[in-house]
């Protein structure tokens, strides 16, 4: 019962910046397109709409599925996937590569030609600065390296945002959405709304019972992966032994159970993976 209540206790903490509850909060359209005209303050978006919510992909059994937070297309057939992300992973550019070709894997029935691919944003949300260099946003478009005024015309976008910036290089309205995730509550009409959604979707008892459902879900799966690992490391460990006593290396196995440097220079040395 304790663990429960730590588990309600979370969900009532939670910010803007938790990826599940901005998924539910992003599924009120208006909220969903002011965010994005103020992150592409270029585009005309007269209306979105939902595909799927909480759009899950999976293309075969091998593959990893990707669950998106936020996946919606405009009037005009552009698709936007956007993505909170709070912790640096250190993979995200590979994994927006990766986003972007489950969707285009999705937009493209068998048979159908290339050019039926919709326009396509992946946008992620960080508090952190991905690239280091102070901006609040970074754009990533396919240009040609030898002459940058080519573009490749792959109609593929993918931006990230730093809620942790510090030059001067967007919009009022856009920074206040990023003091938002940030954790700050500037006085802005649109991030007053969201605090208002946020508010609203911790009253939501379905909602909170499907993400404590996916927290002992995800906790199980680390177990499983810890036990996982820990038998891994048991069979190598096991078969490290048996080639240094064949090779009469006996000090060395004594060694290997208190040295993990040493230990991991074996599994190079004997190619044990």
């Amino acid at each position: 019962m304790g663990n429960m209540e730590t588990k309600q206790t979370k969900w009532e903490e939670l910010s803007i910046s938790n990826d599940f509850l901005f998924g539910k909060v992003m599924q009120n359209p208006e909220l969903c397109k002011e965010l994005l005209q103020r992150i592409l303050p270029d585009l005309k978006i007269d209306r979105i709409e939902y595909p799927e919510l909480q759009k899950s992909i999976n293309v075969d059994m091998d593959a990893h599925s990707v669950r998106l937070d936020v996946y919606v297309k405009d009037d005009k057939e552009t698709v936007y996937d956007i993505e909170m992300q709070v912790s640096d992973t250190k993979e995200l550019p590979k994994r927006s590569r990766y986003y972007q070709g489950m969707i285009d894997l999705q937009l493209v029935d068998a048979g159908q030609h290339y050019k039926k691919l919709n326009k396509s944003y992946i946008i992620f949300i960080c508090p952190f600065d991905l690239y280091g260099k102070g901006r609040h946003i970074y754009t990533f478009e396919n240009i040609c390296k030898e002459d940058n005024r080519i573009s490749m015309g792959d109609e593929a976008v993918k931006i990230f945002l730093n809620a942790d910036g510090t030059m001067d290089d967007v919009s009022r309205e856009l920074k206040a959405f990023l003091d938002y995730v940030a954790g700050q509550k500037p006085e802005d009409s649109y991030v007053e709304k969201l605090e208002e959604a946020v508010q609203e979707a911790k009253k939501n008892r379905e909602w909170r019972h499907e993400y404590m459902t996916l927290l002992m879900r995800d906790e199980e799966n680390q177990r499983i992966g810890e036990k996982r690992g820990e038998k891994r490391g048991e069979k190598k460990m096991a078969q490290l032994i048996m080639l240094l006593n064949e090779d009469g290396r006996l000090s060395d196995i004594i060694r290997v159970s208190q040295d993990e440097g040493f230990r991991q220079r074996l599994y190079e040395e004997y190619h044990i993976v």
